[in-house]
């Protein structure tokens, strides 16, 4: 990626990411920790693997709630294609959203609560810092925590912005001018850091 580009793209993220939050999440962990028994059969299983495409299940322990209320309303609304996850999502009202991303956010967070790990990335990542933070750990709560993610989620993730699959008119700029090999390394590097684990129900 070429200097001008990569400008552009920082350029672009702060102006983005500088914008309101309007979306939080305001769930009861408590009626959420009942809800959310059927996501831990595959987020609570360490290195569980979605079938096909083949790749690690994402870890949610840490991940901000805000955020988790957005994912889970892309899968709800099409915005995010995945048959399991649709289906889990369009079954659940406003509320039960809510609390289940309201418990998720409370298991395994220790890490993401400290801050995570200091890390100098690669060039590719500084447009992802604006949104992203410096080492991984979301500076919204409606922006996911990267740090310690799956490295193979991650890949399959940036591809799906890439190719449209996944809808975000933000992050859609972001990856345009993303090379197969930048997304390798962004993923190698964010999924290096402390940060997001495996739920570990309490």
């Amino acid at each position: 990626m070429n200097i001008t580009k990569k400008i552009a793209l920082i350029s672009a993220a702060a102006v983005l990411c500088s914008a309101p939050v309007s979306a939080s999440a305001a769930g009861n962990a408590s009626d959420g920790e009942t809800l959310a028994y059927t996501c831990l059969g595959c987020h609570g299983i360490d290195g569980y693997r979605n079938a096909y495409p083949s790749y690690r299940v994402p870890k949610l322990g840490g991940q901000k709630a805000a955020y988790l209320v957005v994912a889970l309303n892309g899968y709800r609304d099409g915005t995010r294609p995945h048959p399991t996850m649709v289906a889990q999502a369009t079954s659940l009202s406003d509320q039960q959203i809510e609390d289940i991303s309201s418990y998720l956010a409370t298991l395994s967070a220790d890490t993401v609560a400290a801050g995570g790990s200091p890390g100098v990335g690669p060039a590719e990542s500084n447009a992802c810092t604006a949104c992203h933070g410096q080492n991984g750990i979301s500076l919204s709560p409606t922006w996911p925590t990267l740090a310690g993610q799956h490295e193979d989620y991650l890949v399959h993730a940036l591809n799906q912005y890439r190719d449209g699959t996944r809808e975000n008119a933000i992050m859609a700029p972001m990856v345009a001018a993303l090379t197969d090999a930048d997304v390798a390394l962004l993923a190698k590097y964010y999924s290096s850091l402390n940060g997001l684990e495996t739920l570990e129900a309490e």
